[in-house]
């Protein structure tokens, strides 16, 4: 594969963050610290570790966590030689406040997260994260929902505050490779930093996705071992790691080891397989959050109405992350028309 980059690929494993919706935010410090020492022996490069929703997610809205994030945050910095371990913080959600306790427990790379539009609202955030010495990314979500110029127009906005890269952030899975080729090539020519992206497989096309990015330039992507992580998972880290290498891009993290800690440690911690059942497919056909799966599910069993509509319904309101309690009411509309029906 010819790349439109000299830069080394830097790699971030997100299972720790984007796999905290799967197991309903419940990771404990052993759970962490086990995958934390076995993906830091294998040379990753990050370890993203923070409630699913990020810094100050644990609420009732998002769900609480079971343990608490700067908890598991030091037990990830205490198990790294190497890596270097990561948060995501979305403003509105996470504070400054929370963001300078990750950066003290030792967290060395923020990725602040805002709607594909709402770039402005992160301005604060990297500028402070900067100021504490940290790693600063802009993580735009939902990319797929703007246009192309539009995209463009917000990550340099972030990169004007300071953000060392900028993320497309394929959050409902939707995007198809043509269409990650034609952002990451824009942003590409339109920005002096680097470029991420972050897929997932609510379609099918995480692994694909990502080689195209890598392809047009990208030199951050993530990966989720054994696809932990919201929807239908991401990028399945051990699969995309093989990929490359047959590829002839080696990114220094050892295949086998990855391979080990999938099958023994990680696997078992899934409640059932990273299947693209229909919840997480129509989820990337209807363009919806990939968090909000959970969410569906549980308001589908109280309301008695098939998850599929909510999502659909969603979908087309155009939700965005941080809008979880219109699933409730999505529901519950839904099943008053079908009473109505009836």
């Amino acid at each position: 594969m010819e790349r439109n980059s000299n830069q080394p690929i830097k790699m971030t494993e997100v299972c720790l963050r984007d796999g905290s919706h799967v197991v309903a935010h419940q990771f404990t410090t052993e759970q962490v610290k086990s995958i934390v020492t076995g993906l830091d022996d294998a040379g990753m490069h990050y370890i993203e570790v923070s409630h699913g929703d990020g810094l100050g997610g644990s609420t009732i809205q998002y769900g609480r966590s079971r343990v608490n994030e700067m908890e598991l945050i030091e037990t990830a910095v205490a198990a790294c030689k190497q890596a270097k371990v990561a948060v995501l913080l979305i403003p509105g959600v996470g504070t400054v406040n929370e963001l300078k306790q990750a950066r003290q427990l030792g967290a060395g790379l923020v990725r602040v997260a805002t709607h594909v539009t709402e770039a402005d609202v992160s301005a604060q955030h990297i500028q402070i994260a900067r100021e504490l010495g940290m790693e600063v990314c802009g993580f735009l979500m939902m990319a797929h929902s703007a246009p192309v110029e539009k995209l463009v127009e917000q990550a340099k906005l972030m990169q004007s505050y300071g953000a060392e890269a900028v993320y497309v952030t394929d959050s409902a899975g939707a995007l198809l490779p043509d269409q990650v080729r034609e952002r990451i090539r824009a942003m590409r020519q339109a920005l002096d930093i680097e470029i991420g992206f972050h897929a997932h497989n609510n379609l099918s096309v995480a692994i694909a996705n990502t080689l195209v990015a890598i392809e047009e330039g990208a030199t951050r992507i993530d990966g989720s071992m054994r696809c932990l992580g919201a929807g239908a998972g991401n990028a399945q880290t051990e699969v995309l790691l093989a990929v490359l290498d047959r590829m002839g891009i080696q990114l220094g993290i050892d295949l086998y080891k990855m391979m080990d800690l999938a099958e023994d440690i990680v696997g078992p911690i899934l409640p059932q397989s990273q299947e693209i059942r229909k919840g997480s497919l129509v989820m990337g056909y209807a363009g919806v959050y990939s968090s909000f799966l959970l969410h569906a599910e549980r308001a589908s069993k109280r309301f008695g109405v098939d998850a599929r509509d909510i999502l659909m319904e969603v979908g087309r309101r155009k939700a965005v992350g941080g809008q979880e309690d219109m699933i409730i009411d999505v529901a519950a509309e839904l099943a008053q028309i079908r009473r109505a029906g009836v």
